[in-house]
């Protein structure tokens, strides 16, 4: 029997876009899940976590089932990631009992739980744990909320940090992606590593590659470019660079990707067309906006970059909750509304155009006429 459970004070640990997107895949455990297990071939878990986690089941047999509802809409996702709160009460079926987060480990796999690999699920270390913007011997930076400038929700600290080490950095995540993938490209020496990561992209990248694959692209690797970066990295690559001083990237929604099924270091041909170009990247852009026509709840940007002398073409892809379309940063009209000013821009100038080359013609037909009387008027006193 599975059994809903309301939220508690501890799944404000997850924060409010957390929650949001938890809320969406438990709608989905409610309405689809069915026992695949016995009561004989149990899946075992630490109860700390699967409390965490919010794992709506009481019933163990139906454990392997439910844990695979957090798989995403794509059903590739392999990790769940949890902002533990300072202290977690718990309230299991019988008594009550207090958990210390400082006890539940790392990163936990739930065996059995995915067809496609083990499912982890993933405690992170607090942000409170971040002190004078290194966490431990990790450099990481100030994120805009902590300098007072955050716009919107989008933009609050993140709920917590993925500890990643030399042992684990290797861990899959999803289908296609591993922890390292998404690491900052700094500190090369310094481990562990932190990482933020939402799992909301992770899923529309599955989902996009699947989509690929349904028009017969083949993508059997896909490279990311630039994941998570620190506030610190971020702010070292300087304007020349082209990054957005508040980057998407540093908050752990967008990741800079290309297809490289050959494992060449470059874009694959996407469109047949005989060669490596922005093209290419188009095709990706397709199929993100019919992911996003499907699942409107992972709307976000989407940038095409052009190949330089570093890199080839590249697709930047982010699930900012907005739409925002772009060609190597020279934004695109992504909207009607931005269509329709720009055609209104272009009617004031060619009025502008006009009326001043109406006046030109005014002045030059009154300064003939002057001229006019002037020379009518000499011949007169001539004559007299």
């Amino acid at each position: 029997m599975l059994v809903g459970l309301p939220m508690r004070p501890e799944m404000h640990s997850l924060g409010r876009r957390g929650r949001k997107y938890a809320a969406s895949m438990f709608t989905v455990a409610a309405g689809s899940v069915t026992p695949l297990m016995t009561a004989s071939a149990q899946v075992s878990v630490n109860p700390d976590l699967a409390a965490v986690a919010r794992i709506p089941a009481v019933d163990s047999s139906s454990l392997r089932s439910v844990v695979g509802t957090l798989a995403g809409r794509s059903g590739k996702l392999l990790a769940r990631f949890i902002a533990p709160p300072r202290v977690l009460s718990v309230a299991p079926l019988a008594g009550s009992l207090n958990y210390s987060s400082r006890v539940i480990p790392g990163i936990q796999e739930v065996a059995g739980a995915s067809s496609i690999g083990s499912f982890s699920l993933i405690t992170m270390r607090s942000f409170r744990d971040k002190i004078a913007g290194s966490v431990g011997n990790y450099r990481i930076g100030f994120w805009p909320q902590e300098k007072g400038r955050a716009p919107s929700e989008a933009y609050e600290n993140p709920e917590g940090f993925i500890e990643v080490t030399r042992e684990n950095q290797d861990t899959r995540i999803s289908e296609h992606f591993r922890l390292r993938d998404f690491l900052t490209h700094d500190q090369e020496d310094v481990w562990p590593k932190y990482l933020v990561l939402r799992e909301p992209l992770l899923d529309k990248l599955e989902l996009v590659i699947q989509e690929l694959q349904s028009e017969g692209v083949p993508v059997r690797n896909v490279e990311v470019l630039s994941g998570f970066r620190t506030p610190q990295y971020n702010k070292a690559l300087g304007e020349g660079s082209g990054r957005a001083l508040d980057s998407r990237h540093q908050f752990g929604d967008a990741a800079d990707i290309f297809i490289d099924s050959n494992r060449d270091g470059r874009m694959d041909d996407l469109n047949n067309d005989g060669r490596v170009n922005i093209g290419d990247t188009r095709v990706i852009l397709a199929a993100v906006e019919r992911v996003e026509r499907a699942h409107p709840d992972l709307l976000g940007g989407m940038g095409l970059y052009h190949a330089t002398g570093s890199h080839g073409p590249f697709a930047h892809m982010d699930v900012r909750g907005s739409r925002a379309r772009w060609v190597t940063g020279g934004r695109l009209a992504s909207s009607s509304r931005r269509s329709r000013a720009s055609k209104a821009a272009r009617a004031r100038a060619a009025r502008s155009r006009s009326a001043s080359k109406a006046k030109r013609v005014a002045s030059a037909s009154k300064a003939k006429r002057v001229a006019s009387a002037s020379k009518s008027s000499k011949r007169s006193k001539s004559i007299k």
